[in-house]
């Protein structure tokens, strides 16, 4: 009996359709939720006060801008450390044991649960370094726990590069550093801006790294140095989800979405600069 090709691939499809159906339909119905229960509460005062009443009135201001402090601080740290682990592993490191261990244990540690990084930032920088519960400890262990994740996309991106393009910039006399600096990095750029635009949100979003390092439960001002203790959107919406009696629903759903739509612009950001470049390569 003759299969019909026809017909299995339209089987095929059909499969590959419902399956996208069955992620995407959960995910919308999830924003549309968000969207319908926390837009009410999307008031510019919502947005720019302080808190009030052990958090049932006023604003997130503070929990707001402690979000982007610890999102970029977590970035400046990581971003360049990622990236030059990246190149020496990819441009300079010899294939041999040592460095296939290495890359699979960055690739294992990009699935280490956060509750374990914000363990290891408590004893580290909370701890040992003596930061105390701080902005500084709390990007510097969301930091750690997005650096495998941009080593791994920048590798991969490294390692995407056509092999003729640098023997072609050898070729013609320019060192390897040269060839890696004007040839490698402009095409690989892309690449690496996935790796950090999925960092961000996964910086953005996480709960237990800055209650271990950073979150206060209730800050009605804005912190004025790294060594401060800041609120932050994911522990602040936890906090008024399970910890603090009779808030309005609103306001959880209201939080929930300042956060969602704070991780979307920052990845639209980087999204927009991963577009401009992704234009100027020429393969």
């Amino acid at each position: 009996m003759k299969r019909n090709p026809h017909r299995t691939q339209k089987i095929a499809f059909f499969c590959l359709f419902l399956a996208t159906l069955l992620i995407v339909i959960p995910v919308g119905l999830i924003v549309v939720i968000i969207i319908q229960k926390g837009l009410p509460a999307i008031t510019w005062q919502f947005l720019t006060d302080m808190p009030r009443q052990g958090m049932r009135s006023g604003g997130i201001f503070p929990a707001i801008v402690g979000t982007v402090y610890l999102v970029s601080g977590a970035i400046i740290f990581a971003l360049p450390i990622g990236l030059l682990a990246a190149i020496y592993l990819t441009e300079y490191a010899k294939d041999n044991i040592l460095t296939r261990i290495i890359k699979l244990a960055i690739v294992n540690l990009a699935g280490v649960p956060s509750v374990v990084y914000g363990l290891f930032g408590l004893a580290l920088f909370v701890i040992f370094c003596k930061f105390g519960a701080s902005i500084l400890a709390g990007s510097l262990t969301l930091g750690i726990m997005i650096l495998p994740l941009i080593i791994t996309a920048s590798r991969e991106a490294l390692e995407s590069v056509p092999l003729t393009f640098r023997e072609v910039s050898l070729s013609l006399g320019a060192s390897k550093w040269q060839t890696i600096r004007h040839i490698v990095l402009p095409n690989a750029i892309p690449g690496i801006l996935t790796g950090t635009i999925l960092g961000l949100g996964r910086a953005a979003g996480e709960t237990a790294p800055i209650l271990f390092t950073v979150a206060a439960f209730y800050l009605p001002y804005l912190p004025k140095s790294v060594f401060d203790q800041a609120m932050a959107l994911p522990y602040h919406l936890y906090v008024i989800s399970t910890q603090v009696p009779n808030v309005d629903e609103k306001i959880r759903y209201g939080t929930a979405l300042v956060l969602l739509i704070l991780v979307l612009f920052m990845n639209l950001v980087a999204i927009i600069i991963r577009y401009q470049f992704r234009k100027k390569k020429k393969w």
